[in-house]
């Protein structure tokens, strides 16, 4: 049996079928078509902005290489600057030292490093500065008083002090004495023991190294003022091997040609000076006058 009406029915759903599938695929080529341009003008934008980008990056690595030679220009001259300002410096540190050496060779009393022994005269005038007495604890008889030159009492005292607290039986019986107090004295002495045998061991007023207040006579509590048996006690063999550490040299040694051996008697000339006598087994007396004035600016150098 035909069925004309449903043949044409379904002509007509065919033909509005492919129209409507037409429409949607046109449809979907216009929003394709609006992505694409969407897109495109997306990455016109990003190769504008990438563009841009790579030219600041570029004029960045310009200036970046400017800077860094700028860098180098400035680290170059801060080097030459710093080159400069390090030999500015050590012009000033030694002229610092050369004139803290003027300093010390015109404040130090040269007379402290002269030699005084029968033969070279220190006048009635003459009085060491800063003259100090000693605390009594360090004296022979406490009751007696003591004077001697102040910048020498911490190297003494030093030195008393170490060798106290090794055991050793040490004590000062004398140091600086005046002019007129030597006069005195030697009198004492020739009336005692004759002007030949005093003469021998005593000096005259102005000859003795006791005036300038940095010599010093030793004693033991034992002892007292017998200073003569001296040589025999176990305080001399320290002063011997340690003296000159603390700036002391023993005046008059042995076969020296100014005075009898005085074991007792010794004096303060600094710590270099006093090493290098030692060093070299030489004695202070024996050394020219020219050689000893060198070590005056160190005669207050503190112990190493």
């Amino acid at each position: 049996m035909d069925h004309p009406i449903w043949k044409k029915y379904m002509f007509w759903f065919f033909v509005v079928g492919v129209a409507l599938l037409l429409a949607f695929l046109g449809y979907q080529g216009y929003v394709l078509k609006k992505q694409k341009e969407t897109m495109e003008g997306t990455l016109a934008a990003l190769e504008t902005e990438h563009a841009s980008t790579t030219a600041a990056l570029q004029e960045f690595q310009q200036k970046f290489e400017m800077t860094k030679a700028e860098r180098d220009i400035i680290e170059q001259n801060l080097q030459n600057e710093q080159s400069k300002v390090g030999v500015i410096t050590n012009q000033v540190e030694q002229l610092q030292g050369t004139v803290g050496t003027l300093t010390k060779y015109v404040t130090t009393d040269k007379q402290l490093l002269a030699k005084y022994s029968k033969t070279y005269f220190l006048n009635e005038n003459y009085s060491p500065e800063h003259l100090m007495q000693i605390d009594p604890s360090y004296k022979s008889s406490p009751q007696k008083e003591i004077w001697l030159q102040r910048d020498m009492w911490q190297f003494l005292k030093r030195m008393l002090d170490d060798a106290r607290a090794q055991g050793i039986d040490i004590a000062v019986l004398s140091a600086y004495r005046s002019f007129d107090t030597q006069n005195q004295l030697k009198t004492t002495y020739k009336v005692t023991y004759g002007a030949g045998t005093a003469n021998q061991f005593s000096a005259d007023q102005g000859y003795s190294e006791h005036q300038l207040g940095t010599a010093v006579d030793f004693t033991t509590s034992k002892l007292a003022d017998a200073v003569s048996a001296f040589e025999k006690v176990a305080t001399y063999i320290w002063l011997i091997n340690n003296a000159y550490k603390y700036g002391f040299i023993l005046s008059y040694p042995k076969n020296n040609e100014y005075y009898k051996f005085e074991p007792w008697h010794w004096r303060f000339v600094g710590v270099a000076l006093a090493t290098k006598l030692h060093d070299e087994n030489k004695n202070f007396y024996t050394l020219d006058q020219r050689e000893i004035d060198q070590y005056i600016i160190h005669l207050f150098d503190p112990i190493p």
